[in-house]
């Protein structure tokens, strides 16, 4: 091939390509979220990557999200075939943007083959056309969990929420974080009771979401120019920024609930807050793992109640690093009728490489195998495949080495991939049902009877 006819084999934009170190980080983060959300009765679906256009666009759903629509590529024999290839209006498809639109959608699809409350998880990947940049990405995994209900939702499913993310993080350890919680109906109530026209009261709350990014006099600005007077600017941020312990955030609301002009909503949003509150102490949460925060306010308008946004302490800078909410509308789009709702996710790609970046996760070794047995004789081979499927029935990862190198060669291969015991055998030791183990990490080489093997690996792997 002439050097002008070469293929660019780069990765495009904005798709991550893992290496083996990397790909089983991210295996081992999602076998741990999937056994924290089995642990709560969750069931897994996968939904299409494929959606219909009109499905991903129905009633505003695609925000500001940019979709990959999808146009069949016709090889140049079949030219002929393009206008009946090509798809328009309803038959138009896309690439799913996220795991909540397609979630309403399989629900619609499957209503009475479905139990509720129907809890599912989902961890699948997504696509957005945003601009790829650091930690942000075009093709990427979420990790969702919803809990959808026809017609009432009980408030302890927003409370086991942030339970779930504290078991999560809690076991991947990745240090001290913060689960912020509020309820939009107090964000609404307030923004009522203070004056402001409700086709504008959406619009503040995506402008209160803002905070933490641009600051509280940016925040003031542009809520003015929604034509939100200084007085009432003032008291927004004031309220925002109430703060002190779940306990006294709790009975600073309900004094000014008993003050507040037209407070319905607001003390409504205030009761709802108080239960989840309880319910997730009931579940033995930390006190320090949750507080609440009165300018979290989840900028998505199909919001209607709980939200959260969990933070990592000492990294505030990365985001949150899982967020979610209660939704009434969203779920019933299609059906037409009310099915609440309430879910978090966790953008998985996003949060590897901001968490190894930040030097809070390693990589872990390229292969899963804790033993090589190297190759010390072409002609004691079947002994080694024999010592290898013992060591593997055991529940041990291994490698056999199939080529013959120089014993030192296959230290360092074994080393490269992060496999700490080499099993050697030779002439003198088979002969013998022996075994040398070698332990990379420390350089100690003991002997080992060949039937004592596998409890001697495993009890230094211990």
């Amino acid at each position: 091939m002439a050097k002008a006819d070469k293929i660019n084999f780069s990765t495009p934009s904005g798709f991550p390509e893992f290496l083996p170190g990397e790909k089983r980080l991210e295996v081992y983060l999602l076998d741990t979220i999937r056994r924290v959300f089995e642990s709560y009765g969750f069931t897994p679906i996968e939904t299409p990557a494929v959606e219909r256009l009109e499905v991903l666009q129905a009633k505003g759903n695609q925000g500001d999200n940019i979709i990959y629509g999808i146009d069949p590529i016709l090889p140049p024999n079949r030219q002929a075939e393009k206008d009946k290839a090509g798809e328009t209006g309803s038959e138009a498809r896309a690439l799913k943007f996220d795991q909540t639109v397609p979630l309403a959608a399989y629900i619609a699809r499957h209503l009475n083959e479905l139990t509720f409350p129907f809890a599912r998880y989902q961890m699948d990947v997504v696509f957005r056309g945003e601009r790829a940049k650091d930690g942000r990405f075009r093709q990427f995994r979420q990790c969702d969990i919803d809990v959808v209900a026809r017609r009432e939702l009980s408030l302890l499913y927003d409370a086991q929420m942030p339970a779930i993310i504290t078991e999560i993080f809690e076991a991947v350890n990745i240090g001290d974080f913060l689960i912020r919680i509020n309820n939009r109906k107090i964000l609404t109530g307030f923004f009522q009771s203070v004056g402001i026209a409700e086709t504008k009261i959406k619009t503040c709350i995506s402008i209160i979401d803002t905070l933490e990014k641009v600051g509280e006099a940016k925040v003031k600005h542009h809520l003015e120019q929604e034509g939100i007077v200084a007085e009432q600017t003032q008291k927004i941020i004031d309220f925002i920024k109430i703060d002190g312990t779940v306990d006294e955030v709790l009975d600073k609301l309900k004094h000014l609930a008993q003050n507040l002009p037209e407070a319905e909503q607001f003390q409504l949003g205030v009761t709802e807050l108080e239960t989840v509150i309880a319910g997730v102490r009931n579940l033995g949460v930390a006190e320090k793992r949750f507080c609440i925060d009165l300018s979290i306010a989840r900028g998505l308008d199909y919001y209607t109640g709980t939200v959260y946004e969990t933070t990592l302490l000492g990294h505030e800078a990365l985001g949150s690093i899982c967020s979610g909410g209660r939704y009434e509308e969203l779920v019933g789009t299609f059906l037409g009728e009310k099915m609440p709702g309430v879910g978090i996710s966790i953008g998985l790609t996003r949060l590897i490489s901001r968490l190894l970046k930040a030097g809070i996760l390693s990589n872990l070794p390229a292969t899963p195998a804790q033993v090589m047995v190297v190759n010390m004789q072409e002609d004691l081979m079947p002994l080694y495949l024999k010592v290898s499927q013992k060591l593997r029935q055991a529940g041990i990862n291994v490698i056999t080495s199939f080529d013959k190198r120089a014993l030192g060669k296959q230290f360092q291969l074994a080393d490269k991939q992060g496999i700490q015991f080499c099993v050697i055998i030779g002439s003198e030791e088979a002969a013998a049902q022996k075994s040398s183990l070698k332990d990379l990490k420390t350089g100690e080489q003991v002997e080992v009877a060949l039937e004592d093997l596998a409890e001697e690996v495993k009890r230094r792997l211990a």
